[in-house]
């Protein structure tokens, strides 16, 4: 099968929908598909990359880390007729995924989506952010869902959501797999050695995009209280982001700067031994959808204390791989931590175990052998909708002239527009399939 995916991030970018898109590139690969990737240009890029279409874009948009795609319909229409797909997989439904869609109308291919984010919790990044565009952007996400064919669901929480908002198109739940192989591999006591992390310590980490959505500060509060009550303990920050300068200073400010390693980003094979380093994983983000770094530590063998949210509760099971904390509270987040610490031996490592064995459920080669299953169901029962359903998709575009678009200047302008201005309403959004 020759499959186009689609998506504003994509390596060397370090983040969940980049990390996702490049590990189903190299499942479907690795079962003999054909698969050319559409991604933004970003700084670090292979030169020898293959079976990737760089196209045009701003980088470091608006002060996040992120590259936003320029228009560049000239590059994608030649790599589409190159390449002759016969499935298009739309990673984002803004930008690139505009492109997408107009591109599955004009050579009739069918459209899956994955609904990676909550988009609304990322409005921080526009310069104007306000409820209104918050409401904006999740109904906008909504009504691109539903002018695809298949909508993949990364968890049953946002499949829950995603429902509740209006999407009428089929969903499938379908999290990013793991490549539970790769992380019985690594070498912790050296990569501890290498840190002076004393072999008798117990090791809280984390690893992440260290950005303001991932709610750090309340994690940051919870690994340094715990630090300061357990002399033993120290902290593992793998990761890179605007949040790096504010974790440092809460650390200090807790006077256990010198227990926490803040270590930046890195990928495999260290990023295993980081993982296997580790006694326990924290997590406190409210705003994922899958949470791909819960089950890559299972998969080294770490149980995961976390918040109870979408991406974690699918995951961590209280007391069996893990702990799963019901509410946002330091004191309960830092006794969590501490009950893993103080578990005997047989225990911790029954935990361990546990934690394996949730891994092992979210193998890649079994993902990925589910979205192909899809992809096929999907090309069998296509017929090319009507234009007039792509044309509600563009119609709500123009009438707001608020795509998340390319400049930071327009998308500014878009922000103050709907800060200040009453939505206009979004025509019903025709189910293309």
């Amino acid at each position: 099968m020759r499959i186009m995916m689609m998506t504003n991030t994509y390596l060397p970018h370090v983040g969940g929908v980049a990390r996702s898109v490049a590990a189903f590139t190299d499942a479907y690969r690795a079962q003999g598909h054909d698969v050319l990737v559409v991604a933004p240009e970003f700084a670090g890029v292979d030169p020898d990359e293959q079976g990737v279409v760089r196209v045009s874009a701003v980088q470091n948009f608006n002060g996040s880390d992120f590259s936003m795609m320029l228009p560049d319909s000239g590059r994608l229409t030649e790599a589409v007729e190159r390449f002759q797909p016969e499935i298009l997989h739309s990673h984002h439904p803004f930008l690139v995924g505009s492109a997408a869609l107009r591109l599955a109308r004009q050579y009739a291919i069918p459209l899956v989506f994955t609904h990676h984010t909550m988009y609304e919790e990322y409005t921080h990044y526009v310069p104007v952010d306000s409820p209104l565009l918050k409401r904006f952007v999740a109904t906008l996400s909504t009504h691109y869902a539903n002018n695809c064919h298949r909508v993949f669901a990364p968890s049953e929480s946002v499949a829950a959501t995603l429902v509740a908002r209006g999407v009428t198109v089929p969903i499938e739940i379908l999290p990013t797999g793991v490549r539970t192989e790769h992380f019985t591999q690594g070498h912790g006591r050296g990569f501890r050695a290498a840190l002076g992390i004393p072999r008798e310590a117990f090791v809280v980490g984390h690893v992440g995009r260290l950005a303001p959505e991932k709610n750090l500060g309340f994690l940051t509060r919870c690994i340094a209280g715990f630090l300061a009550r357990e002399p033993r303990a120290v902290a593992l920050v793998v990761g890179s982001g605007p949040c790096v300068a504010d974790m440092r200073k809460r650390f200090q400010a807790h006077r256990v700067a010198g227990r926490a390693h803040l270590l930046g980003s890195f990928d495999h094979p260290l990023l295993v031994s980081a993982y296997r380093a580790m006694d326990v994983f924290a997590f406190a983000s409210k705003t994922e959808t899958q949470g791909m770094v819960l089950t890559e530590a299972m998969a080294a063998s770490v149980p995961v204390v976390a918040l109870d949210a979408p991406g974690a509760r699918e995951v961590v099971a209280d007391r069996r791989n893990g702990r799963l904390l019901a509410h946002e509270n330091e004191e309960a987040f830092v006794q969590a931590l501490a009950w893993c610490a103080k578990l005997d031996p047989p225990d911790r490592l029954k935990l361990r175990r546990q934690a394996r064995a949730t891994a092992v459920r979210y193998a890649l080669p079994r993902c990925a052998a589910r979205a192909l299953g899809i992809y096929a169901a999907v090309t069998r029962e296509f017929e090319a909708p009507e234009k007039s359903a792509y044309a509600l998709w563009d119609d709500a575009i123009n009438r707001i002239s608020a795509e998340w678009t390319v400049l930071k200047g327009i998308a500014g302008a878009a922000g103050q527009a709907l800060a200040s201005d009453e939505l206009p309403p979004v025509p019903a959004a025709g189910a293309g399939g």
